[in-house]
């Protein structure tokens, strides 16, 4: 099947953004090493695919509060069908389908979003003024030089980590400069793609299902990591989308977790007379904030009865006093 019509539409915005930054009069030639309106041009390209993909955002987050709030009767099913997989299955697909949950509305962000990233990687790579078809979806020979030039702190958008001495003396670089500037976005990306990962599983909590759990630690620490040596092969200007998209990303999970905040299910164990802990504030690091315990209220001191039989005691006794007779 051919991407050509991902290479057109992603070519499209990205020129259509430049042209927009060059009729504001952002400088079209580099300034401080950095040709600004072709950043933009990647920075907006995040804007316009997250507004376009953000009603979809909001259906994978009210999926995921529906998914969270049956898991009391998919454990329920999971012990009455324990062992008989297939009824299982079944089970679970017509709970689903009866409280009308997805359980794949949870990744379709994610998978609408490669389409773009792998078009953005295409045109990016393809940048280099010895390249022949400058013209290729919808590009002029003019468009394609001044990409072809840009550069983020003289660092070419189209260098890469892991290019060879070579493939950037084609591109004017210097090699040093290149493996800085690429290196350090690489630790930013890996650092807010880590950060959006935490940020959602400090709001909702580990899963108490191990392969629920395991999913989560693969998300937070895998992927990350694997970008290390992913990172190397990534043009300068898909980093900078990427670094852009998980800045994104963490500012509208803060959104949505306030406006659709996760359901907490009452722990089951609590001590009864105990003061209820409120919960910790987490902020958008991931930082909490101490909250103070709400002070059971001071239970009044018992007396004790007189025992039947017993002398009255005479609670003036001691004070010097002598006690009055009862005539």
């Amino acid at each position: 099947m051919s991407l050509d019509w991902i290479y057109y539409a992603i070519s499209w915005i990205l020129l259509t953004w430049h042209s927009a930054w060059d009729a504001i009069g952002v400088p079209v030639d580099a300034v401080i090493g950095t040709n600004w309106a072709w950043i933009l041009a990647i920075v907006f390209l995040v804007v316009t695919v997250r507004v376009i993909l953000f009603p979809v955002f909001v259906k994978q987050i009210k999926s995921q509060r529906a998914m969270q709030a049956l898991q009391p009767k998919v454990k329920e099913l999971q012990e009455k069908h324990k062992g008989d997989r297939e009824t299982l299955q079944k089970e679970m697909m017509e709970l689903y389908r009866k409280e009308k949950a997805n359980p794949l509305m949870g990744c379709l962000p994610m998978f609408l979003q490669i389409p773009v990233f792998l078009g953005l990687f295409h045109t990016l790579k393809r940048l280099n003024p010895d390249n022949p078809g400058k013209t290729l979806y919808g590009w002029t020979v003019e468009q394609f030089n001044s990409a072809s030039n840009a550069s983020l702190f003289t660092a070419p958008i189209s260098g890469k980590f892991g290019s060879t001495a070579e493939e950037l003396s084609r591109l004017g670089a210097n090699t040093g400069t290149v493996k800085v500037v690429a290196g350090i976005l690489v630790l930013i990306m890996i650092a807010t793609t880590y950060l959006t990962s935490r940020q959602m599983i400090l709001k909702t909590g580990w899963a108490e299902d191990p392969q629920q759990r395991m999913v989560q630690r693969l998300m937070l620490y895998g992927i990350p990591l694997s970008l290390l040596v992913s990172g190397a092969i990534f043009p300068i200007g898909v980093i900078i989308y990427w670094v852009t998209n998980n800045l994104f990303t963490l500012g509208q999970q803060q959104w949505v977790l306030r406006k659709f905040p996760p359901l907490v299910p009452p722990k089951k164990n609590a001590t009864p007379g105990k003061s209820p802990v409120q919960p910790a504030k987490t902020g958008l690091l991931g930082r909490k904030t101490a909250q103070p315990a709400v002070k059971a209220p001071a239970a009044a001191p018992k007396v004790a009865g007189p025992k039947p039989g017993a002398k009255p005691v005479n609670p003036k006794k001691g004070t010097g006093r002598p006690a009055k007779r009862q005539g």
